[in-house]
């Protein structure tokens, strides 16, 4: 038991640092509340089960090359650029005792699995961490107990975005309308900046 719970902490600790995916909850939680903030989570969730296929699979290779590499950062300074910017203009239409539901439950999920998707930090994790995890655990363990550990690993990071999206819709209960304003500027910001700096990954992969 004390086993699983590691690896549910560890799932907890891959969702914690701040990043694209949890301003973008923090954003969507204080506009839409908890089920917009949570989808951006989950589609977040979609893409890492998708990555940790990828690593489970062995299929790793192909993320190495140059093209790919360019691909992912220019990929992900559009997504987040472009999330970040909606984020500002939509961020003096907010008030606390409004909501703005112009957004689809869908549309919200995919945002959040495209920003996990294209984050290259999100691969850098997931290769770098599960997978040096999986080699580790498979010398020790039998086939059934990785699926279980994987496991534990996904319910600590959807234990994570619950937490993130009640947090965030429960500030949007107690703030002012000034302060909902400036925290979804802020949050618009923080994403133009990681989107800024995803660009520049690419440019230099090009480039340099």
């Amino acid at each position: 038991m004390a086993v699983f719970l590691s690896y549910v902490f560890l799932g907890i600790s891959l969702a914690a640092p701040i990043g694209p995916i949890n301003a973008a909850q923090i954003d969507r939680g204080i506009k839409n509340g908890f089920w917009h903030a949570w989808m951006i989570g989950l589609g977040s969730v979609a893409a890492d089960f998708l990555y940790m296929l990828v690593v489970y699979f062995g299929v790793v290779n192909f993320l190495h090359t140059p093209l790919i590499k360019t691909f992912l950062w220019s990929f992900g300074f559009f997504v987040l650029v472009y999330t970040g910017i909606e984020s500002l203009m939509g961020a003096g239409k907010i008030s606390a005792s409004s909501r703005n539901s112009n957004d689809t439950y869908i549309k919200t999920f995919f945002t959040g699995f495209f920003m996990a998707l294209s984050n290259p930090l999100t691969i850098l994790f997931w290769l770098g961490i599960y997978g040096s995890v999986l080699a580790k655990t498979a010398q020790t363990v039998d086939h059934a107990h990785l699926i279980l550990y994987s496991a534990a690993i996904f319910i600590g990071l959807t234990l994570w975005d619950v937490s993130m999206a009640a947090l965030a819709s429960s500030f949007r209960k107690f703030l002012t309308d000034r302060l909902l304003i400036g925290i979804s500027a802020i949050s618009g910001l923080s994403l133009i900046g990681f989107g800024f700096y995803f660009g520049w990954e690419a440019i230099k992969i090009l480039f340099f």
